[in-house]
């Protein structure tokens, strides 16, 4: 899942896929804004047919949160 979200943001954001670790922060370390956060998670609830609870999503900060959460949401 960490892999699938790497490639993901680096659609949204100009940032290397080497540089994206598992504690980088969307928005502080990223440069994410939260537009883009939103329509990235819209993207995915499509790639893997889920949907995201968007209280939880607002709670989510770091990449491996994200991961984390998705993975618990495929079940």
């Amino acid at each position: 899942m960490f892999e699938k979200l790497t490639e993901l943001i680096t659609n949204y954001v100009e940032v290397k896929k080497e540089d994206i670790k598992p504690e980088s922060r969307f928005m502080e370390d990223l440069g994410f804004s939260s537009f883009d956060f939103m329509s990235m998670l819209g993207e995915l609830e499509d790639e893997l047919d889920v949907e995201i609870d968007q209280e939880e999503a607002a709670n989510i900060r770091t990449v491996q949160e994200a991961a984390d959460y998705l993975e618990s949401m495929r079940g």
